[in-house]
């Protein structure tokens, strides 16, 4: 077995590496949400991700985008009464082609700065769902602004929209959030990788679409988990090493309680049995983990999950969470 510190490649092809984080990322709570701050948290973004090329990584991107696209229809809700509404697999477009803009424009900058050669593409990405997967007949993942009793029921009415109440907030609308199969394209993305281009790709989650019977594509009313696409965007470049930022520096067993151990490495049979017990919440952790296991088991390779903080030590393998095939947990204690 190869020592993991080192990665035995064919030729002169390079380590590649997939990271995957959060819309919060560019957009945090307590931000305004004007682009100049966006711009700035996609420069300040670039700090961490250009550290994965300097350690010698291939670098394809995906990025989480909630907030931009809850801002989008929040715009659609507001103008309702002067332009036609438009659905959510397009303004999952529309986040695609301002995140990937903004982020790309900030990394050649970042790149300039360092004098590092390389290209960039940010890809509108449509990903393949399965229109019969049972999450259409349960719509749960709320998205979008806050509406008044009045407005969704109209709503409910008219456009057939699922909707809930959060008490003391109001109501929202709620999609469904299917598994992804594919990424249409993925033989272009790879071929840029290997081209040694940076690739941002998967935004979001991709572009909800489904295979009709007469084997068309077409958008569909839903969100995919970005880290579930990730882990597939992953596989199909056939990544060295899968990222997954979070908000904690890494993974911890029983979290939160007295019997709290952190985990340097965790072998993947054991993250299954912490799935199995709900260690991993399903509107956080979960995803996460359940992606870098289908990720792990589809090629053999590892995942590092972590924050942006702690990813270049991470790098370093002195800090992080490695899931890995086989072997045996490591635990650490955080000073």
């Amino acid at each position: 077995m190869n020592d993991r510190n080192t990665i035995s490649l064919d030729g002169d092809r390079k380590p590649v590496a997939v990271i995957a984080f959060g819309g919060n990322a560019l957009l945090r709570p307590q931000d305004h949400g004007t682009q100049e701050e966006q711009f700035t948290l996609a420069w300040k973004a670039t700090r961490w991700l250009v550290e994965i090329i300097h350690r010698g990584y291939e670098l394809a991107i995906v990025h989480g985008n909630g907030p931009q696209v809850g801002n989008i229809m929040i715009q659609v809700e507001e103008a309702f009464t002067k332009i036609p509404p438009q659905s959510l697999d397009v303004s999952v477009a529309q986040t695609q082609g301002s995140m990937g803009y903004m982020l790309a424009n900030q990394l050649r900058n970042r790149l300039n700065e360092e004098q590092l050669d390389k290209d960039i593409a940010a890809m509108l990405t449509q990903v393949v769902v399965d229109r019969e997967d049972p999450a259409f007949d349960r719509p749960s993942k709320p998205v979008g602004p806050y509406y008044t009793a009045y407005r969704a029921n109209l709503l409910m009415q008219e456009a057939g929209w699922e909707m809930v109440e959060e008490p003391g907030r109001g109501w929202r609308k709620v999609v469904p959030s299917p598994k992804p199969l594919r990424i249409l394209g993925s033989r272009l993305l790879k071929r840029l990788v290997e081209d040694r281009a940076i690739v941002v790709a998967g935004g979001g989650g991709g572009i909800p679409v489904y295979e009709d019977v007469g084997g068309y594509y077409r958008g569909v009313e839903a969100v995919i988990d970005k880290d579930y696409v990730a882990s597939i965007l992953a596989t199909d470049l056939d990544a060295d090493l899968f990222i997954v930022l979070t908000n904690v520096p890494m993974i911890a067993e029983h979290y939160g309680r007295p019997n709290q151990k952190w985990l340097r490495t965790l072998p993947v049979a054991q993250a299954r049995e912490m799935m199995a017990s709900n260690q991993f919440p399903p509107g956080s952790m979960g995803p996460k983990v359940q992606s870098a296991i289908d990720f792990v088991e589809a090629t053999g390779k590892e995942v590092l999950i972590t924050d942006a903080d702690s990813l270049k030590k991470a790098l370093e393998r002195s800090a992080g969470t490695f899931i890995v095939a086989d072997g045996e947990p490591e635990y650490v204690s955080l000073q």
